[in-house]
């Protein structure tokens, strides 16, 4: 083959190329088609499915991008990695979203095939994947799911945080995630080197009255590391995360260098000099809801869901009558810690997680079983389920 058409080649592809990069950012009236790359393009490696396949299908506004990714979830560059392999759905904990070795049994397969049990599949509210795509990322899977970018020569730094650092929360998190640019040895993350702190009220810190915010466990990746916080009550406040890189216990990577952490405000940390700490802010201000159990009885469930054959009692296994909403009490009995009939991992109320309970998703249309609820009825209100929401998350007390 002479230069020319050596060059005539490479056009071709590139124009075919940004042809597929284009159909999958139009028609917004869902009738684009997923990313399609010319047979052979898409190399079963992660680099390639990264750039290919998450950046361009789920690391986009409004889904797995930023602070309010689902699930906390993020697929952008930075993160995707470390909040994939070896690391529990928060959807469903037994199973990882990427198990090395196993694509059948792990979570992001289910979730692009649409066989996973709680959700939606996705790419959510656009065409699937083509199959021969999902049997490329199969293949990574079942090769160990290796990140084959080209490691940083540079003591390793923290590449984000969730959540995100000077964010204003008004939902206590689950969890606290630092991703980093080299692998972990994961020996030096626990509770002495990974450390969240409350400012005990007055938004500073170094004045002595710092309360110790102590975690479930300490999860780690290659390149991520998790606090857990799942059933501990945080309190309004202003709250400091700290990575140690210097003193007698610090987070360390394979290479025995010291975490390069110093943060001023823009990731990555550091100052390409192994040692010193990170530290970054977030704060918590949960709104006061009027939503009680009281009033979205009178207000939801008497009108909608407590009528003739529906749920209207007695309670028991048999649905719709078993699920008894005829009253506060009732629905209080019947919802609050119960294991959903339909979905036996969820609880149809699960006090403090609204993403979680199965009333919601089913009043708004996302449960893997069922009809969307009021079965035969209109759509609720945004606003009244929003008050469900809220009264869900402020504890769903009675």
């Amino acid at each position: 083959m002479n230069s020319s058409q050596c060059n005539n080649n490479k056009t071709a592809f590139a124009f075919s190329l940004l042809a597929v990069l284009l159909a999958a950012c139009t028609g917004g009236d869902g009738s684009s088609l997923p990313a399609r790359l010319p047979p052979g393009a898409l190399g079963a490696n992660f680099s390639e499915i990264q750039a290919n396949v998450f950046a361009l299908n789920c690391a986009t506004t409004g889904c797995h991008l930023g602070a309010g990714a689902p699930q906390g979830l993020r697929l952008d560059d930075a993160n995707s990695y470390g909040m994939l392999v070896g690391v529990a759905s928060s959807e469903s904990p037994s199973t990882l979203r990427v198990a090395p070795g196993n694509p059948s049994n792990s979570y992001l397969i289910h979730k692009l095939e649409g066989t996973a049990s709680v959700g939606a599949r996705m790419p959510l509210g656009a065409p699937a994947l083509e199959q021969a795509t999902i049997d490329v990322i199969r293949q990574w899977i079942s090769d160990g799911a290796l990140d084959d970018r080209i490691p940083s020569s540079n003591p390793i730094k923290v590449t984000s945080l969730s959540p995100v650092p000077g964010t204003p929360l008004t939902v206590a998190p689950t969890s606290v995630v630092a991703m980093f640019d080299r692998e972990l040895d994961v020996s030096t993350v626990n509770m002495m080197t990974f450390l969240l702190e409350a400012s005990g009220g007055d938004a500073t810190f170094g004045d002595g009255n710092e309360i110790s915010v102590g975690a479930g466990n300490i999860t780690t990746t290659q390149t991520s590391a998790t606090l857990d916080l799942t059933g501990i009550a945080l309190a309004d406040d202003t709250y400091r995360v700290r990575l140690l890189g210097s003193g007698a216990s610090i987070v360390m990577d394979l290479d025995a260098n010291a975490l390069d952490g110093e943060f001023s405000g823009a990731f990555p940390s550091g100052d390409d000099v192994a040692g010193g700490d990170f530290e970054a802010r977030f704060s918590l201000a949960v709104p006061v809801s009027a939503a009680t159990l009281d009033a979205l009885q009178a207000s939801v469930f008497t009108p909608n869901c407590a009528v003739s054959g529906c749920h209207t009692g007695p309670s028991g296994a048999s649905l719709p009558s078993g699920m008894d909403l005829s009253s506060a009490d009732a629905s209080f009995m019947n919802l609050v810690g119960i294991s959903s009939i339909q979905q036996p991992t969820l609880s149809r109320v699960a006090a403090g997680d609204p993403g979680n309970s199965y009333l919601v998703q089913k009043i708004e249309g996302t449960a893997a079983s069922g009809a969307r609820m009021p079965l035969g009825g209109g759509i609720l209100d945004q606003a009244l389920i929003d008050d469900i929401r809220d009264w869900i998350a402020n504890g769903a007390n009675r």
